[in-house]
């Protein structure tokens, strides 16, 4: 690794934000009832600094949320050693149950899924069917790690 360990990889506040801005996958992790974590990956955005996204009320997710609310979200990329990147957040969770909240999370998701393109009727209809089913997730972060292996100065080596 670089000279200065874990701080020489570690991303910036800026490349933080731009790189969760560029991603679309978010792996959440919660706690079931026995213990154990339960592992998703959903589609996100950030709102105001935290990771936000809907899923289905009767999820297990939610319900591990609505016991616990600690919640752990990773954001990740890179194939070879040299490449990977990624963003751990733990935090709490706030469940949206209001509708008007759960809609706005939804359209922005949905929106972000289609790269930016106007949902239209039947989107923005479709939204509407799920906004009944769903409740929104902002994630209020505690502890952010990060890093980025793209930053190391060493030489591939050929054990990892």
């Amino acid at each position: 690794m670089a000279r200065g360990g874990r701080s020489a990889v570690r991303m910036s506040d800026a490349e933080v934000e731009a790189f969760l801005a560029a991603a679309m996958k978010v792996q959440v992790a919660t706690i079931n009832p026995d213990g154990s974590p339960h592992l998703t990956t959903l589609f996100y955005v950030v709102r105001d600094g935290q990771i936000g996204f809907w899923t289905y009320a009767s999820s297990q997710k939610v319900k591990n949320l609505e016991r616990d609310p600690r919640i752990t979200c990773l954001v990740e990329d890179g194939e070879d050693y040299f490449e990977l990147r990624g963003v751990s957040i733990s935090g709490e969770a706030e469940l949206v149950v209001d509708q008007d909240r759960i809609r706005e999370i939804g359209t922005a998701v949905a929106s972000r899924v289609v790269h930016g393109v106007d949902l239209g009727e039947i989107g923005a209809a479709e939204v509407e069917r799920q906004v009944q089913k769903r409740v929104g997730v902002l994630v209020k972060p505690i502890k952010v790690a990060s890093w980025d292996h793209r930053k190391m100065t060493e030489a591939p080596h050929a054990e990892h």
